[in-house]
């Protein structure tokens, strides 16, 4: 169930604390409170995280409802609790170990990809595309009476992690039921179903995207982060008619990076 505390009484306007508050409330502050947390399991709330990853197939809108009231109530749109990062990190580890049981990887070499999608995949991926994010809404989407108001970095790289669980979960979960007996086959049903699911784990991960920044109110024109979405069903037809297998290329991928 969704948080309804109300507005924080030492906040103006949109969550704009006052003076005496701000420095409390800093980046540094903020960042400092998150990692710090990182080390008190007790004091995360995983039910909740849970919930999340829930509805972030179900009705994403609803998970960042929640950052509203995040923001109306601690002042930042960011998570403030990292029990969403750390259970994307187990989901990580056991469906990368799947993925290595299902490619026949050895045990340094399951070790070699964990470490590969971890730190390349989501977290390297991440920061680049949480980066990039951040400074075009920032820079072009802030609508010009609400200068005053920044998307944080801290949120982007949320929005990014909301989008790239339900593509984790799609492309090293679900797949992997699929790719020895279907989908690496040299057959017309292998490439539909692999590039089916990338089409359907790509299309969420920009779907939630911009279900993200679409939910700040002091962003425009963001149905422009949806454009994407005919880029990405041309190179679905393409790889149709062209026999690609990207489920395929990954596995080959996989197998030389940790080699």
């Amino acid at each position: 169930m969704l948080p309804t505390t109300s507005v924080n009484s030492r906040s103006q306007g949109n969550g704009v604390l006052s003076p005496r508050d701000a420095a409390r409330h800093t980046a540094g502050a903020k960042r400092y409170k998150y990692l710090r947390r990182l080390f008190h399991f007790r004091q995360m709330d995983f039910e909740f995280a849970l919930w999340q990853m829930l509805y972030l197939f179900t009705s994403p809108q609803r998970v960042y409802r929640n950052f509203h009231y995040r923001k109306q109530t601690k002042d930042q749109w960011a998570r403030d609790d990292p029990a969403f990062l750390v259970l994307l990190s187990i989901w990580l580890c056991v469906s990368t170990v799947g993925f290595g049981f299902v490619l026949d990887m050895g045990f340094f070499e399951t070790i070699k990809l964990l470490l590969w999608v971890v730190f390349i995949d989501c977290v390297g991926v991440g920061l680049l595309i949480a980066t990039l994010m951040w400074f075009v809404s920032n820079k072009y989407l802030v609508k010009q009476q609400n200068r005053d108001y920044d998307v944080e970095w801290g949120y982007a790289f949320d929005v990014h992690l909301n989008a790239f669980y339900p593509l984790l979960v799609i492309l090293h979960f679900i797949q992997l039921f699929f790719i020895n007996y279907v989908i690496i086959s040299d057959s017309v049903i292998g490439y539909f179903v692999g590039n089916t699911l990338w089409l359907i784990a790509i299309g969420y991960y920009i779907y939630v995207t911009f279900l993200g920044y679409s939910a700040l109110p002091f962003l425009k024109n963001t149905a422009i982060l949806l454009y994407p979405f005919a880029l990405l069903i041309m190179l679905y037809l393409i790889s149709l008619a062209c026999g690609w297998n990207f489920t395929k290329m990954l596995c080959s991928f996989y197998k030389y990076r940790v080699k």
